[in-house]
This record gives C-alpha cells, sequence and structure tokens, in this order.
C-alpha cells in the first residue's frame, strides 16, 4: 500500500510539472513566441519550487535525484539548480524524539548517557539521516550521524516503483542491461544505509591520502558507532560551494576546484577507490598554514571501487580524443563493456566513428562545459531512423559505470559552479599523464623480463633435447 501512495504522489508531481509546460507551450502557440517569453522564467520558478516540495515529502530516493538535479544547470533552467540546492544539505530535519529513539535502538543509551551534551538540533539532515553535535566525556568535540527510523524501508518502496519505471523505459529505448542502473542504485543505497560499511569506507580512503595534507577526513569513534550511528571528530570549514565564505579565507574559487579535480582524478584512476556522492555538502574548504586550500571530504557511505577494465577504457578514450585517433577509442568503448554479446559490433563501431569526426570538427577545448548549441549537433547521432533501434539494442551498460557517471556529471558541476573557466581536462592531464607513464613502464618491464628470460628457456629447450638424443 505504500508504494502504491507513494507512485501517485510522484506521478501527481511530475504530472503537475508536466501539465504546467504543456499549457505554456499551448499559449505559446496561441499568443506567439515573443508575448510569452519573458512568462517562462515564472513558469520554471514555480515548478522548481514545486518538485523541492514534492521532493522533500517524498524523501529517501527523490532527495538524491534532486540533489544530482541541482548541479546539472547545463541541461536546466537555472531555476532548478537555485531551488534544488536546498536538497543537497540543508533537508528539513526529523524531531529530535526521533534521533533519539534511533540511538537509544542502536547503541542501547540515550544520548545523554552516551554524551557529555548532545545538541537537539541538527547541524545537517539529508536523505536518509541527520548529524548532531556532541562532546564525548573525554571533552572531544565530535559530529554523531544518525540513520532515519524505517529509512531501509523506505527506500525499498522507492527502489520498487524506479524498477517498475525503468522495465517501462526499456519499452522505448531498448538498451540492454539497463537494469543494472537499478541494480546499481539499489547496491550503493543498501550501502549507504549500512553505516558499518561508510567506517570502513572512511578508514580506506583516510589512508589512501596519508601522504596529502591538504585532504582531510573525519576520525572515527568506533565505541559510539554501529551499523545505524557514527561518531566522527567535528571537522570544521566551509560549504564547499559558498562563494562568499571562500572570500573571507581569501580563497581562490578556482585553486578550490583545482584541488578537488585533482583529488577526485587520484581517487578514479589511481587509487580506484572513489567518492560516488561528490556534491557540494559533501566538502568543506580550510585555509592551510601557507594560504592553500584544503579540502574536508566528508560522507563515503556510497564510496566505490572501479574496475580495470573502466579504468583502462577511460584511458584509451582520453588518450583516442587527446591525440585524434578513432580507434582508441572504438577499443575503450568496448574494454569498458558497453558493447552487447548479441549486438551489431560493425553498426555500434559506424556510429562511434561518425560521432568522433564530428567531435574532432568541433573543436572542443573543455568537455566538462560543452554550450547548448553544441551539445545538440553532438546529440544527433547521424544513423537512420531504422537503425537506431538495432543501435539501442546493440549498447550494454557496463558493470559499475553508474557509479562513476554519476560521479563525473556532479564533480564536473559542481566545478563548473566554482570556477566556469577552468579546464578540468588540463587540471586532470598531468595526473592522466602519470597513469600512462606508470602502465606504459609496466608493460615495457613485462617485455624486458620476457626478453630476458627467453635466452634461458632457449637454453632449457636446447638442454632437454641433447638429453634426450643422448
Amino acid at each position: 500500500m505504500w508504494a502504491v501512495l507513494r507512485l501517485i504522489r510522484a506521478l501527481w508531481l511530475f504530472g503537475w510539472i508536466f501539465a504546467s509546460y504543456m499549457l505554456q507551450l499551448t499559449l505559446r502557440r496561441v499568443f506567439g513566441r515573443e508575448r510569452m517569453r519573458k512568462r517562462w522564467k515564472t513558469v520554471h520558478r514555480r515548478n522548481a519550487r514545486r518538485m523541492y516540495k514534492g521532493f522533500v515529502r517524498l524523501r529517501g530516493v527523490y532527495i538524491k535525484l534532486g540533489q544530482i538535479l541541482s548541479i546539472m544547470g547545463t541541461f536546466l533552467p537555472r531555476a532548478y539548480a537555485e531551488e534544488l540546492e536546498g536538497l543537497q544539505d540543508e533537508v528539513p530535519h526529523r524531531p529530535y524524539r526521533e534521533v533519539e529513539r534511533a540511538i537509544k535502538d542502536a547503541l542501547g543509551k540515550l544520548p545523554t548517557e552516551l554524551f557529555a551534551s548532545f545538541e537537539r538540533e541538527p547541524i545537517a539532515a539529508a536523505s536518509l539521516g541527520q548529524v548532531h553535535e556532541a562532546t564525548t566525556h573525554q571533552g572531544e568535540r565530535v559530529a554523531v550521524k544518525v540513520l532515519y527510523p524505517n529509512v531501509a524501508t523506505i527506500i525499498k518502496i522507492d527502489l520498487r516503483v524506479l524498477g517498475w519505471a525503468i522495465r517501462v523505459y526499456r519499452w522505448f529505448v531498448p538498451i540492454q542491461q539497463i537494469e543494472r542502473v537499478h541494480h546499481q542504485l539499489t547496491d550503493m543505497l543498501e550501502r549507504e544505509t549500512n553505516l558499518d560499511n561508510e567506517a570502513e569506507c572512511l578508514v580506506r580512503m583516510s589512508a589512501n591520502f596519508d601522504d596529502d595534507p591538504d585532504v582531510l577526513f573525519p576520525k572515527l569513534y568506533p565505541e559510539l558507532s554501529c551499523n545505524r550511528v557514527m561518531t566522527m571528530s567535528f571537522m570544521e570549514g566551509s560549504k564547499i560551494s559558498k562563494s562568499e565564505q571562500l572570500a573571507k579565507m581569501a580563497l581562490d574559487p578556482a585553486d578550490v576546484a583545482t584541488k578537488l579535480i585533482q583529488v577526485f582524478y587520484k581517487q578514479l584512476f589511481f587509487d580506484k577507490f572513489f567518492h560516488a556522492d561528490p556534491h557540494p555538502g559533501n566538502f568543506f574548504v580550510q585555509r592551510g598554514p601557507e594560504g592553500q586550500a584544503r579540502i574536508v571530504v566528508l560522507d563515503l557511505g556510497s564510496a566505490s571501487e572501479v574496475s580495470e577494465d573502466l579504468v583502462d577504457g577511460m584511458l584509451d578514450i582520453l588518450s583516442g580524443v587527446m591525440s585524434g585517433q578513432d580507434d582508441l577509442v572504438v577499443k575503450g568503448i568496448e574494454t569498458m563493456g558497453f558493447v552487447a554479446d548479441n549486438g551489431d559490433r560493425n553498426l555500434l563501431e559506424k556510429a562511434v566513428r561518425t560521432y568522433f569526426e564530428k567531435l574532432m570538427s568541433l573543436d572542443i577545448k573543455d568537455f566538462s562545459k560543452i554550450s547548448p548549441d553544441v551539445a545538440q549537433k553532438l546529440a544527433d547521432p547521424e544513423v537512420k531512423r531504422e537503425e537506431l533501434r538495432e543501435l539501442m539494442k546493440s549498447v550494454a551498460y557496463p558493470d559499475g559505470w553508474f557509479f562513476v557517471e554519476r560521479a563525473v556529471v556532479i564533480l564536473f558541476g559542481l566545478s563548473a559552479q566554482l570556477a566556469p573557466k577552468l579546464n578540468t581536462v588540463h587540471v586532470g592531464f598531468p595526473y592522466i599523464m602519470q597513469v600512462f607513464a606508470k602502465r606504459n613502464a609496466a608493460k615495457m618491464a613485462v617485455a624486458a623480463e620476457s626478453k630476458a628470460l627467453a635466452p634461458a628457456a632457449e637454453s632449457a629447450r636446447s638442454d632437454d633435447s641433447r638429453v634426450l638424443l643422448n
């Protein structure tokens, strides 16, 4: 019954927004484009507020959806980014009595017994839980993250609804293994609703940045943590997207964005373990002792591993784009797993080469910031209508790509907010080159070892032959 009720509420919300735009289009046909032009801003703002209120009521997966939409300024009217930004870390919080009950059920004691002090008002609230400031009996300032009661049940309902939607969507866009999106979203939310998993991710990623004093992580308090409550050291800093706060600290937003992108490239290409939910609410900024930007990384419940195939494929694609070699791009797409086993590989390869030729002719300097007119040109696959459906059947959805794609979209959107003129490709280029150098060095070492072993192997075979002859 809950699932049906949530489905009706979601359909009602999106139905109202859809009807509003259909009415606007109808009025434009009646009164003309020019007379209705100014009204579009009002319509966008009204619908963006309607979406924000609807997502807050629905909570669960819809909060996650709103967080992604809030940073996709390139693809949505600015009103949506402004209205939905509040979902990043300013979601209306739950009453203290619910938090108190959740902590008592999880740790066996009330917050007032576990801590010397515990603030009743949260310092942050999100889709799955909220964070309260507290002080330990040893006088240490901490942040206590608490999952909402019944959040796992609500998530299961939302995921069931999304599963229905994906099955309907597949009737129109027959991409192979599209169900993997649902499976991977399910996996991510299951991990985010297990704070033992987040604690492990926190320890692991913190160790990966031990040698970088400008990337900070909170310290875990295991004795005050479990799978539904996590206690960490309190981290000072300003929210990364607050430009006025960065100005007060005399920090250049471009330097902050550069450091953030470098951190992400290291996670993705070197550590192969990355932050899969890098929205603005999950990063604070501090000013270092020498005036440099320091990044505080929070909320690692969705941190994910990336496979060797995905990394190798992405590197081949980047190398192909940089060098103008479409063979490398095709190889990278295949290595990543985008080619369906039963698909038409020749048709897919033809579409990739056509798309690549168009991409090269547009001379794009920064692929993270593409103008709408250029995006429109890229959106046309230039294949016959009867071939398009067959092309979709030839495309698979690689396992693990959901997390990478989502993180890249969110992070590059955040970078564009901080420093619109920053070229994220140029920022990441030195890191990519290091990966290339490391990979090539490994290949050369293997080749050299094989070459060195060849004479010994030949000598051994000769000795064996002599023994047999004798």
